[in-house]
């Protein structure tokens, strides 16, 4: 999603013309540009999946749910990036792991899906659920938001849906909670 920038309509079709903000967004986009040039010189298949926000067990230790879960259930506070009423379509990895099968699997040459979980959640009602599901109230600092950090993301998945018949299955609660417990187990084993 980071191609997107901040994007003209959202939820956000393939079809959008990616600005992207960040060094980031642009090598994502330069990396779609190489395998369609690959593709087309090589005679390869090659088909583009846009993923929205990634998270689940074995998160990078850098990514927001991540350093959420970790400060849970160290009883830390969590550091967040601007006022919280930034949005993403969070997307489970087990549903990004499908999208990705069902696409080299059955996406035409040339094609490009977005893969999102379906629901536009702010990282204050994403803290909120994440305090629920692990039952502890999580303390919040706030800091500046980051450069090249966009406000919103909002991904329309009806083409890989109408194409492939893929859609997302895991709740945020649900991917939260498994999460949270991957991230408690490994603290109470420490």
């Amino acid at each position: 999603s980071s191609i997107y920038g901040e994007a003209a309509a959202y939820p956000t079709s393939e079809d959008t013309v990616p600005r992207p903000l960040s060094p980031y967004g642009i090598t994502k986009l330069a990396a779609e540009h190489l395998a369609h040039a690959y593709g087309k010189e090589f005679g390869l298949h090659a088909s583009v999946v846009r993923y929205f926000t990634i998270f689940g067990p074995r998160q990078r230790p850098d990514m927001a749910f991540t350093r959420m879960v970790t400060s849970l259930a160290d009883g830390l506070p969590f550091e967040l990036y601007g006022d919280g009423t930034q949005s993403r379509s969070f997307t489970y990895v087990g549903d990004a792991v499908e999208a990705t099968i069902a696409t080299m699997e059955g996406g035409p040459d040339g094609a490009v899906y977005n893969v999102g979980g379906g629901v536009e959640v702010t990282m204050l009602q994403a803290i909120e659920v994440l305090g629920r599901v692990a039952g502890r109230r999580l303390e919040i600092v706030r800091t500046p938001r980051a450069e090249g950090d966009v406000a919103r993301t909002a991904a329309d998945t009806s083409r890989i849906e109408a194409d492939l018949g893929w859609k997302p299955r895991i709740s945020l609660e649900d991917g939260l909670e498994a999460q949270w417990r991957w991230a408690a187990d490994r603290v109470a084993a420490a």
